[in-house]
């Protein structure tokens, strides 16, 4: 167990919590969880089997057929199937009980309650896996892995969080730690024996070390734009002015009438959003109010969203009207997305073409000392036909390249998390700190401080010197139940 982390635990170790651990709704089964010390008693008080075994008889990892009984009126709530788990091979490391009802609301209900008024307490949200952490069956980054299972968007996004319950980003921040930690440990020796002949690395070595130690952080922090990605779905807005087909667009991708489609301006007045499942990339996509001149307020108001929403993509699709000349409005529409990886998809390409697109589009301005050129901006053009289907594949592959463009990857770790992203970076500028020491000969217990700044950051991604405010947020973040 984490010694950190005792005081928070004792709070609650005595509880036997209990829980629907299935979503509501009818269902083939439902199952009420139970963990902890009176876990088997609990579930002995209210549980008869077909030949009157008790589970506190019964081998661990067993199920057992039976009734649910109501003690206080002998009557049977429900037929069910009971797992009995023992410590310490559980999920939690507890006594663990899983009662299998059929899934109706009310017999799940039903037996909640019975269990709660035999001793058990409500679990609170995430506190079945905040348990298994906290008596040291998977570690917080594990935990956290959980969720992101339950949340994945695609296969890709389940498979990143699977090799993270694994443990493979553990092992590799484990191994960072043991690198500054033996880093820490030379660096003391200097601090506590500076007159003594003892053998210790010269400061050239524990430089080189220190940059092994900050390319291992920045490959981590580098491979986490694809991982937010994968987690969250990549932003991306489709942008243009009204009747280009930018809500054909989205029906087409989505393969369903999701957005209005008239010939009338001004049909789409807010940010439709939906997420879709490109080559195992979840993409999150918004189709927006087309952009004018209006003096609607409603439809003013929406395109004010659009712009918004264009500022904070990942993604820019800029619609243009490949059957139309191109308007002003379109070329200041490519020019605010400037900043961003943008696509230029020219629709209507079964109708005759008059859009002719300037090469000055695809590059920009730079300042040199002594002379102005100009550098290549990231736009891609894809010719479709919303209402024909065709140029689609192509697009999608433009959306996924577009995606991994810059991806270095972590190996067989990906960082998909904000929170390891900032502790990362806070480990990676200590590190940094300490070489600049090194280089300039600084006194040793000043650099000492940097590389403990480092090994608490990464210590807060494995849950070891996390503070509890945030272990509070991370696990609250769970449904009840699990």
């Amino acid at each position: 167990m984490k010694q950190v982390h005792v005081k928070l635990f004792t709070m609650h170790i005595e509880d036997t919590i209990a829980a629907i651990s299935t979503p509501v709704g009818h269902s083939g089964i439902g199952i009420v969880r139970l963990s902890g010390k009176n876990a088997v008693k609990i579930a002995d008080g209210i549980f008869r089997s077909k030949g009157g075994t008790k589970l506190k008889h019964t081998p661990s990892h067993r199920i057992i057929f039976g009734r649910i009984v109501d003690p206080a009126n002998k009557e049977t709530v429900d037929e069910v199937l009971v797992s009995i788990m023992t410590a310490p091979n559980t999920y939690t490391r507890e006594d663990v009980i899983e009662i299998n009802c059929h899934g109706g609301a009310i017999s799940l209900q039903t037996v909640l309650e019975l269990v709660l008024k035999k001793g058990a307490r409500l679990a609170n949200p995430g506190e079945f896996t905040q348990r298994a952490f906290l008596n040291g069956r998977i570690d917080l980054a594990q935990a956290e892995a959980t969720l992101d299972i339950i949340n994945s968007l695609t296969k890709q996004s389940r498979k990143a969080a699977v090799e993270q319950l694994r443990g493979k980003l553990s092992a590799k921040m484990e191994a960072i730690r043991e690198k500054l930690t033996e880093l820490a440990a030379f660096v003391e020796t200097y601090i506590d024996f500076p007159e003594e002949d003892i053998e210790t690395p010269s400061l050239t070595d524990m430089k080189k070390r220190a940059l092994g130690i900050h390319q291992s952080l920045r490959k981590l922090i580098d491979s986490s734009r694809y991982g937010m990605i994968l987690r969250d779905g990549l932003k991306t807005t489709i942008i243009g002015r009204p009747n280009v087909g930018k809500s054909s667009l989205l029906n087409a991708l989505l393969e369903h009438d999701r957005a209005i489609v008239t010939e009338a301006p001004g049909t789409t007045r807010d940010v439709i959003e939906e997420y879709l499942n490109i080559r195992g990339l979840p993409v999150r996509i918004m189709d927006t109010a087309g952009i004018r001149n209006v003096k609607d307020i409603a439809e003013k108001e929406g395109i004010k969203r659009s712009i918004r929403a264009m500022k904070e993509a990942d993604l820019v699709l800029v619609i243009l009207d490949g059957s139309r000349a191109l308007h002003d409005t379109d070329m200041e529409l490519i020019k605010k997305s400037n900043s961003k990886n943008t696509i230029l998809v020219i629709n209507k390409a079964d109708l005759e073409q008059k859009l002719t697109i300037p090469e000055s589009i695809f590059t920009r301005p730079t300042k040199g000392k002594n002379k102005r050129g100009r550098e290549d901006v990231n736009k891609i053009t894809v010719k479709i036909s919303a209402a024909k289907g065709t140029g689609l594949d192509k697009l999608k592959d433009k959306i996924v390249e577009t995606a991994l463009t810059g991806q270095t990857g972590g190996g067989s770790s990906i960082i998909t998390n904000t929170r390891h992203v900032h502790a990362l970076e806070k480990a990676l500028l200590s590190v940094d700190s300490f070489i600049t020491g090194v280089m300039n000969k600084i006194s040793p217990e000043f650099l000492s401080v940097e590389l403990r700044e480092a090994l608490d950051a990464i210590g807060e991604i494995l849950g070891i010197t996390t503070p509890e405010d945030i272990l509070d947020r991370i696990f609250s973040n769970f449904c009840i139940g699990k």
